[in-house]
């Protein structure tokens, strides 16, 4: 063996890459920089004629979309009896709605909001129609009145005898709710901000003066949430891209070493906008955030390149060959840290829920696409600044490597005290882990300052409310005017949610008794109604009936989850059989729940398959080890923040944790990716290699925590409330990942000195003396030179 270790240096050739051959696309760039150049571009083309196209889909249902039997059962209720979730709600105040001229003001903008383009019907009192006994019927407000007097007492007839004007008259009579219903397929043709600007546009000309005009319903809160995550994607991308490039420079103290390092998250930000569109056609409000990502992802990654260059390049190494070295170092541990933020990203594809799978893939496309961006662009990008002149810049930042002595005082002093309290601490955060449960809160979708959302509850206040809950009655008699046997079932259920909802909140079949007593068949009084509202009690085929209730706007979700309960076993002990209850705040509650859940499994999940990733990429259940506690103890910790402070746990809470985990194992692949070189390639004793790997590397991982941190650290002042939670999360995960990866992984090496001992030995399969850098016989391309002095070294035999 001695004979075959000769000359000045060895090369040492592995069993297997820890970027399971990734990185071979960094390779085929240093070999063919022309032909993939011309790939870059093409690529970059075809991803700039889809980015103009982007848009932003405001439809909330997508993201619940096939997420289980709340979904089924929400979408069967508005293909059965369409819904009131799709209304637009105009909430007209005027002090003096009993002056004759008033009403009739608010009269015509009735009539005008009926012959608006979106518009394919309306409720209203002055649309309401009365049966005249003779079968006919007649306006419930009259027209002409010249009385104030005659005025108050048609709306207060309305308010006490009607069940459904009782809804939309205040009980003061200073207000009306005016009720449009939309056209859908001209709404999903134009969009909904379309159709909101067109009724702003009608109601313009009444505003002022006496009346006061306020649009709410559901297609004003997702148009607001829209406009919310519209501005705040543009926000967050110039910002974060403006931090990252300020972050960049004084990381590097160099103007260009900054731009390089921007060139790259700006590239794969394009790549990503373009697929995504290219795929789905329109941004979601989930998918919308992987862009965000996908920009500080990319940043950090390019940091760390950048980093390991530069080092390559001031130790004396020629800049080209500090290329050709950083893609053959860094490229597979790259490769493996976006396996696992893939990871993260396609464990969410496990839980049901159309945005959920849609986020999951897109999230998956943009890793893998960020990634190939840097193996391709950034060492192309490098080789042209260097023959364009570029020289490297001073030594980074005191302030990136402040933290570094500290860290290996502790580690080298305190490593085991550390190591016993890191590992008690992170075995006593499972407990709120297992305790904590989801929570789902309406008002945190919705726009923070919401003028929409304070009509809604004003509405509340004055009459019925804006958030309706639907019980599907079936029928025995397939009556279309129903029968008394399923008329009295009706009147039970209605009794049963009136209950609970309180008087004058429900309306059914069962509510029209103030004129069938006086002598009108239900008949009559349906045909009076006309068809379209008529659909909104019974189905045409009189097989269904529909109880609508109405409930605060704003509700608790577990308020919310014990009044179906309630209802459901009321029913059941009535003996009332086979009712569905249902409506949007109903599948907004349970299904969220579900999807939580699944989401913590699917949490549980990647954290499991992350962690064995690594082992196995190692080909060490020892690094495996070493890795779990700094990247379980972010996670954990950020959960029981969570559970203390009564947040539970929300669709973007489990979401930022996935991927803040799997963001947060790259550190820890870069830093024992870098150990394990320093012990198998430079022949480095244990403890020197946890030392050359602070030093080498910690002003990198201080560097990229602090971009990924800046970058995302924008979105907690969205103005969606779920997105500002995802964004404070991401961050307090990340912020205890730099402590996981700075103090507790460095210290777990330096006590485990025995354990970790072997992995000097790890994947060395033969030493090659062939200078030839293409060697048939090698698995990987990773290269690394010993010198002679230390052959027969742990790690060079």
């Amino acid at each position: 063996m001695g004979s075959v270790l000769k000359g000045a240096f060895e090369r040492i050739v592995y069993k297997r890459s820890i970027g399971f051959g990734l990185e071979y696309i960094g390779l085929a760039t240093l070999r063919y920089p022309r032909l993939v150049a011309l790939a870059v571009l093409a690529f970059t083309i075809l991803a700039a004629t889809q980015v103009p196209k982007a848009n932003v889909d405001g439809d909330l249902l997508r993201v619940y979309a096939h997420s289980g039997q709340y979904y089924d059962a929400y979408e069967h209720l508005s293909e059965t009896f369409g819904t009131f979730e799709n209304d637009i709600y105009v909430l007209v105040n005027a002090p003096n709605l009993v002056d004759p001229d008033v009403i009739e003001e608010v009269r015509s903008l009735a009539f005008d909001l009926e012959l608006n383009e979106y518009a394919v019907g309306t409720m209203s009192p002055f649309t309401l129609r009365k049966p005249n006994g003779s079968g006919g019927s007649v306006p419930a407000v009259p027209e002409g009145m010249l009385t104030a007097d005659e005025v108050a007492m048609a709306l207060m007839d309305l308010q006490q005898n009607d069940p459904m004007m009782r809804n939309l008259i205040t009980p003061d009579v200073t207000g009306v709710v005016l009720i449009m219903f939309p056209n859908q397929e001209l709404v999903k043709q134009n969009g909904a901000k379309a159709m909101i600007e067109s009724l702003r546009q009608t109601i313009a000309f009444y505003e002022g003066g006496d009346l006061s005009i306020e649009l709410t319903g559901p297609p004003v809160w997702t148009s607001e949430m829209l406009n919310a995550a519209v501005d705040d994607q543009i926000k967050f991308t110039v910002w974060g891209f403006g931090l990252g490039a300020i972050i960049a420079l004084l990381a590097l103290r160099s103007f260009f070493g900054a731009i390089i390092v921007a060139a790259t998250p700006f590239l794969a930000v394009m790549w990503s906008m373009g697929m995504i569109l290219l795929f789905f056609g329109s941004f979601s409000f989930l998918t919308i955030i992987v862009t965000t990502l996908v920009l500080v992802i990319s940043f950090a990654e390019s940091m760390f390149f950048v980093f390991n260059w530069l080092a390559f390049w001031r130790d004396g190494m020629e800049p080209n060959k500090a290329v050709d070295a950083t893609v053959k170092l860094v490229g597979p541990a790259a490769a493996l840290t976006m396996l696992t933020t893939f990871v993260s990203f396609a464990s969410l594809s496990l839980t049901p829920g159309q945005g959920i799978r849609e986020f999951s893939m897109a999230g998956a496309l943009g890793t893998f696409l960020l990634f190939v961006c840097l193996m391709t662009f950034l060492p192309l990008l490098l080789k042209l600044s260097i023959r364009l002149g570029f020289k490297a810049p001073p030594k980074s930042s005191v302030v990136l490597t402040a933290p570094l002595p500290l860290s290996w005082f502790l580690a080298s002093r305190f490593g085991r005290p550390i190591s016993i309290l890191a590992i008690v601490v992170t075995i006593v955060l499972f407990i709120p882990y297992v305790l904590i449960k989801p929570h789902f809160s309406f008002e945190d979708f919705v726009a923070r300052e919401s003028t929409a959302l304070t009509a809604a509850e004003s509405i509340d206040e004055g009459v019925g409310g804006v958030a309706p809950l639907y019980v599907r009655v079936p029928l025995a008699g397939n009556d279309p005017n129903i029968g008394p046997v399923d008329f009295e079932e009706v009147r039970l259920v209605h009794q049963i949610v009136e209950s609970h909802l309180g008087e004058n909140k429900v309306i059914s079949a069962a509510s029209m008794t103030n004129y069938t007593e006086t002598g009108f068949t239900r008949e009559e009084v349906f045909d009076a109604v006309g068809p379209f509202m008529r659909k909104r009690f019974v189905t045409d085929d009189g097989s269904q009936a529909l109880v609508t209730g109405f409930m605060p706007t704003i509700i608790d979700s577990e308020v919310l989850k014990q009044l179906v309960n309630d209802l459901q076993g009321e029913m059941a002990a009535a003996g009332i059989e086979d009712v569905e209850i249902g409506g949007f705040r109903i599948l907004t509650t349970f299904a969220t729940d579900d999807i939580v859940r699944g989401l913590q499994l699917d949490l549980t999940l990647s954290v499991l398959v992350n962690i064995a990733l690594i082992g196995f990429a190692f080909q060490s259940f020892r690094v495996a080890l070493a890795s779990a506690i700094p990247n379980l103890f972010p996670v954990l910790a950020t959960i029981a923040w969570l559970y203390l402070t009564g947040a539970g746990l929300q669709l973007t809470t489990v979401i930022a944790l996935t991927i803040a985990f799997g963001i947060a194992v790259d550190d820890t692949v870069h830093f024992l990716s870098h150990y394990l070189h320093s012990r198998r390639d430079e022949g480095m004793a244990h403890l020197d290699a946890v030392r050359h790997t602070l030093h080498r590397i910690g002003g990198a991982i201080v560097a990229t925590t602090i971009i990924l941190c800046s970058g995302v650290i924008i979105v907690t002042f969205s103005e969606l409330p779920q997105v500002a939670l995802f964004g404070t999360l991401f961050v307090s995960t990340l912020a205890f990942a730099v402590v996981g990866d700075l103090f507790i992984l460095p210290a777990l090496l330096a006590a485990g000195g025995k354990f970790f001992h072997p992995l000097g030995k790890i994947g060395v399969r033969m030493v090659d003396t062939d200078p030839t850098p293409d060697d048939p016989n090698a698995d990987t391309h990773t290269i690394a030179r010993v010198p002679p002095a230390q052959v027969g070294q742990p790690g060079s035999t």
